[in-house]
């Protein structure tokens, strides 16, 4: 390879390997109070529970879907430091094909806030944001039809 080659994220520019074909994706959070975020995911944002998880008759997590998205909700046992921030750094996004306004809509009326209001984006794309009880930040968005 030539030194004049392009190079792009550190990798030469030449035929690459094939990818990883992830067909899924599930979090992790961990969270400062369980019930408090359970009743939210729940509630704000009408995620159901598909398994509680327990350790010697306590529950110490539980496992929420909406759809194919997955989350594990985790109480935090404070060996990190108990008032840690824990939804910094890093936002999730969930796609969806529902109406994005209606959605923000009915969050807002069941209690949540908004951290974005929804908006049109490049590429045909109407999103939204919103923040968990703890800061984990997620995007909404659908295509525009």
């Amino acid at each position: 390879m030539s030194p004049d080659a392009p190079v792009r994220f550190g990798v030469p520019d030449r035929a690459q390997p094939e990818s990883f074909r992830g067909r899924e994706l599930a979090a992790s959070l961990t969270v400062s109070d369980l019930e408090k975020s359970l009743a939210w995911y729940r509630v704000v944002l009408r995620f159901s529970i598909e398994r509680k998880h327990e350790r010697d008759g306590v529950v110490t997590g539980v496992s929420l879907k909406a759809g194919a998205v997955r989350l594990l909700l985790e109480q935090d046992d404070g060996a990190k430091g108990k008032d840690r921030d824990k939804g910094e750094g890093f936002s999730l996004q969930i796609t969806t094909v529902q109406d994005i306004d209606e959605l923000a809509e009915g969050i807002k009326a069941r209690g949540g806030t908004l951290d974005s209001e929804p908006a049109d984006m490049p590429g045909g794309v109407r999103l939204f944001r919103v923040r968990d009880p703890d800061g984990f930040r997620f995007t909404i968005s659908s295509v525009r039809p």
